[in-house]
C-alpha cells in the first residue's frame, strides 16, 4: 500500500506483538521429539509444494475488504470479491462478482502493485521445498492451537532479489500432518523515505492467516485479518484488513495426490469424505476468535 506523495513501510516481528487469541496455549521453548527441526521443514516443505499444485485444481471465491479507519468509524474502504476459475487448458481467471468503486484514498491510502501480489500471493503463504532455499528458517518451540500441536518457526528471505517478494514472519506446523496450519507476520521488502524527500514509499500491515483442512487432505487458506496502524512521515494510518476464500470445489480428475515422489493409494487418498464442517470438532482446524470483528 501506498500512500500519495509520503508513506513508510513499518515492519517488527518481536514476539511480544505476535496477536493472542483464547485458542492459543504457550509457546514451549522445547526440542520436538523423535525428530529434528531439519526433517520437519522437509516435511512440510514436501507437502507444501503437493497441497500448492493441488490447489491450483480448485475453484474458490476470493473476498477481499481493506478498510482506513478513524477509532470505530471508516473513513474509506476497497471491496472486491471474485471466484477463482480455470479455463480448459488449465489457466486460472478471475471473474470479479463485486467490485464497488474504492474510497480508501478518502482515507489517505491508496493499493500499489504490492498489494495485488499480496492478496494472491503472500497472505496465502506457503513455503515449498523449491522457496526453502531463499529463508532462513529458526525453530522457536512448540504450542498449542485448539487442539493441533505445532511445531513453531520464525522465517525470513536470505536475501532480497530484484522486484520479487516475500514474506517475514512466522508459521506453525501441526505434528501430525507436517502441514502449515498458520502463518503471522508481513510482506516485504520495504521501501521508505527515511531522508524524508517526498519519495514515495510502501508500507503493508502484519497479518495472520489460518488454514482449514479441506477434503479432508488439504490445508488451505481460509481467513485472512490484519488489524494495524502504519506509521507514515507525515502520520499514523488505521488499517484493518479481512480476506476470506471460501466454498473450495476441485475441478476435473487429473489431480494426482504424490508424497515423497509417490503416489498415494486411493484409500488413502479419501476424495469423498465429509466436508470440515461435517467433520468431528477434533478434526478440525481451530477458527478465528468468535470475539474477533470480521468484516
Amino acid at each position: 500500500m501506498n500512500r500519495p506523495l509520503r508513506s513508510l513501510l513499518f515492519f517488527g516481528l518481536l514476539a511480544a506483538s505476535l496477536p493472542v487469541f483464547a485458542q492459543e496455549g504457550v509457546l514451549e521453548n522445547t526440542p520436538p521429539q523423535g525428530v529434528t527441526p531439519e526433517e520437519i521443514i522437509t516435511h512440510f516443505a514436501a507437502k507444501e509444494k503437493l497441497f500448492k499444485e493441488a490447489r491450483d485444481h480448485y475453484t474458490y471465491r476470493q473476498d477481499i475488504k481493506v478498510q482506513t479507519r478513524d477509532g470505530d468509524t471508516v473513513t474509506g474502504e476497497y471491496h472486491e470479491v471474485f471466484d477463482v476459475l480455470y479455463d480448459d487448458k488449465g489457466h486460472r481467471i478471475e471473474n470479479v462478482v463485486f467490485a464497488p468503486q474504492s474510497t480508501l484514498e478518502q482515507g489517505n491510502l491508496s493499493l500499489d502493485e504490492g498489494d495485488v501480489q499480496d492478496f494472491r500471493n503472500r497472505l496465502p503463504f506457503v513455503l515449498t521445498t523449491d522457496e526453502i532455499p531463499e529463508y532462513n528458517i529458526l525453530y522457536v518451540g512448540q504450542q498449542q492451537e485448539d487442539q493441533l500441536h505445532c511445531y513453531v518457526f520464525d522465517i525470513a528471505p536470505k536475501q532480497i532479489v530484484g522486484k520479487k517478494r516475500y514474506f517475514q514472519g512466522r508459521i506453525w506446523v501441526d505434528d501430525h500432518d507436517f502441514q502449515i496450519v498458520k502463518t503471522y507476520g508481513q510482506a516485504v521488502p520495504e521501501i521508505r523515505d527515511a531522508k524524508k524527500k517526498g519519495k514515495t514509499e510502501h508500507l503493508y500491515p502484519k497479518f495472520t492467516t489460518w488454514r482449514e483442512q479441506i477434503d479432508n487432505q488439504y490445508w488451505f487458506p481460509t481467513y485472512t485479518r490484519a488489524d494495524d496502524t502504519l506509521t507514515f512521515n507525515t502520520g499514523d494510518i488505521h488499517i484493518r484488513e479481512i480476506v476470506k476464500y471460501e466454498d473450495y470445489k476441485r475441478f476435473g480428475s487429473s489431480v494426482k495426490i504424490l508424497y515423497q515422489g509417490k503416489e498415494l493409494p486411493k484409500s488413502d487418498q479419501k476424495p469423498d469424505q465429509p466436508t470440515p464442517d461435517q467433520q468431528k470438532p477434533d478434526q478440525q482446524k481451530p477458527q478465528p476468535n468468535p470475539n474477533t470483528p470480521q468484516k
